[in-house]
Formats: C-alpha cells, structure tokens, sequence
C-alpha cells in the first residue's frame, strides 16, 4: 500500500524513477534548461536542488555523494567547476519553471525547467533595476550638513565680490566728481559769454537811436 507517500511515483517503479531522475538531473547541469513534462519538472525540482547545494560545498566528500546520485562524471565536474560559482550568491531556488503549450496527441502539460543563473536574457534585463531608497531625518540632517559648507563658501565668495565692487567704485568717484566740476565750469563760461555777446550786441543800437 502508499499510505503516507505523498511524492509523485510518475507511474514508474521505485528504480526506473530513480534512473530517470538521475539522468534529467545530468542533462539539465550539462544543458542548463530542459523541456519536458510539467509533473517530472516538479519532481526533478526536489531531486536537483539539494544536489546543488551540495556542491557549493567542493570537497572530496561532496564529490562523492552527488556522484552517487548522478552516476555521471562529466555533470559532476561541471556542477562544481561552473555551476557552483554561479550559485554560490544564491540561498535556495536554483531553477525556474516555465509552462509550455500542451502537448500534441496526449495534451499533457509541458513546461521548461531551466537554471536560473544562467538565462542572459531575464538576468540584463533585471540588471538595471533600481534600488528603492528611503528617505529618513538622518539621512536629510546628513545631507544639509554636507550643503552648509558650500553654501558658506558661497556667500564669503559674494562679500568677497562686493567689497572689491565697493572698492571699485571708490576709486573711480573722484575721478567722476572732477570731470561734473569740469563740465560746470565749462557751462559757466560758456553762459557768461553768451551773456557778454548778447550785450555788446544792444549797445550800437541804442547809440544810433540817439
């Protein structure tokens, strides 16, 4: 009887299951991603990852006790030479499942089940994601501490300015006090022999009247 045995037989028996599970295991570290059907991916899913985490572990020991599982040495070299450097970052969860069309002639659900560190193209385009950041007192106390600085320094660079400025225009006013004196004593003279002629201009006339 199967009282207690929750796990999927996948209507094989008990050493044919193993076989398969081993070989799908092998292929899979080899290739990186596989198609088949979506309730051996759930079950490879249990039989891989602990093999996984296991070479992140690369001693002697490790070796051995995944190559009991695999019976493969070319997918044990590759799990713990390639493989395990790229999960090594990686706490759990180690493939991804996505589900296919069913399949012609039986309609059973396929899927393809691969290694998620090594799909290129989900990896470049979760790269640029940003980063949320959280605005908090400390971090904007931190931020006007380190603008207090230059805003000092500005505001000594404009004294700085205007007190050249003042120095400036005092140079320059008594040269322009000197040049208004000079014009009005221009226009001084100027009126004062306007006047003259305009007298000397009256006097024959009042001669020849007489």
């Amino acid at each position: 009887m199967r009282h207690g045995k929750k796990f999927n037989h996948l209507s094989r028996t008990a050493s044919h299951r193993s076989a398969m599970l081993s070989n799908m295991a092998s292929s899979l570290i080899l290739h990186k991603r596989i198609s088949t059907t979506l309730a051996k991916a759930k079950e490879l899913r249990r039989y891989v990852e602990p093999l996984l985490t296991k070479s992140k572990n690369d001693t002697t020991h490790s070796r051995r006790v995944v190559f009991s599982y695999l019976q493969n040495k070319y997918s044990v070299k590759t799990l713990f030479d390639e493989v395990a450097a790229k999960i090594s970052h990686r706490p759990g969860g180690y493939t991804r499942i996505i589900k296919l069309e069913n399949r012609l002639g039986d309609n059973a659900d396929m899927c393809i089940i691969e290694l998620v560190d090594f799909n290129e193209t989900l990896l470049a385009e979760a790269a640029p994601a940003k980063t949320k950041t959280r605005r908090s007192r400390r971090g904007s106390g931190k931020a006007a501490d380190a603008t207090k600085p230059t805003q000092e320094a500005k505001a000594e660079t404009k004294v700085a300015e205007a007190d050249t400025t003042a120095e400036e225009v005092k140079e320059e006013a008594p040269e322009v006090k000197a040049e208004v004196a000079s014009e009005q004593v221009e226009d001084t003279k100027s009126e004062i022999e306007d006047k003259e002629g305009a007298e000397g201009t009256d006097e024959p006339k009042e001669g020849s009247e007489k």
